[in-house]
């Protein structure tokens, strides 16, 4: 399991085989019971128990606005902010010829088929910045171009309480380039 390190799955296995009550078969219970009832949502790709998430369903959210995002996780640290209040979609992963990762692997048609059929006025692109999510953000603004959609991009720089000294030179770049006025 994912940020479970080898003390801990020791811990977890040997818990298991001492229980003296059915709380183990409770939890296997709830993670087969999650498994069955979580999936994609159709709009987004983010994890729903219905058709749609609660995100594409809520009617006070923008639907002009959008937020193309490599993974449906990466919607989990933008709504911990509290700032967006539009709606996003899930790429699914990112343009990569080293990983046979094409676009036609990624759910950039139904980005396109949204865009057509929603009144979406822009898109903010969040994707990683490294060349694989550059590619990416490059390759979907060629096919927007014609649109009558403002494109965005989230702004980068230094995190909060980082220094330069630990920031790389595509970070610096980034945070000198996109500066702002005081």
């Amino acid at each position: 399991m994912p940020g479970v390190g080898p003390r801990s799955a020791e811990r977890i296995a040997l818990w298991m085989v001492r229980a003296r009550n059915d709380q183990p078969e409770h939890i296997s219970r709830a993670i087969a019971d999650t498994r069955q009832s979580i999936r994609s949502c159709n709009l987004c790709g983010f994890f729903a128990a219905e058709e749609v998430c609660e995100i594409c369903a809520d009617s006070s959210r923008s639907a002009e606005l959008l937020c193309v995002i490599e993974q449906p996780t990466d919607i989990l640290p933008l709504e911990k902010t509290g700032v967006f209040r539009g709606r996003y979609h899930s790429l699914g992963g990112k343009i990569s010829p080293l990983d046979h990762v094409a676009p036609e692997d990624l759910r950039i048609k139904e980005l396109l088929e949204r865009i057509d059929r929603e009144k979406i006025t822009e898109i903010i692109f969040a994707l990683p910045a490294d060349v694989e999510g550059e590619a990416t953000t490059n390759y979907i603004v060629d096919l927007l171009k014609n649109k009558p959609i403002s494109l965005t991009r989230i702004a980068r720089g230094i995190p909060a309480g980082g220094g330069l000294e630990s920031a790389d030179e595509l970070t610096l770049s980034a945070a000198l380039s996109g500066r702002t006025k005081l």
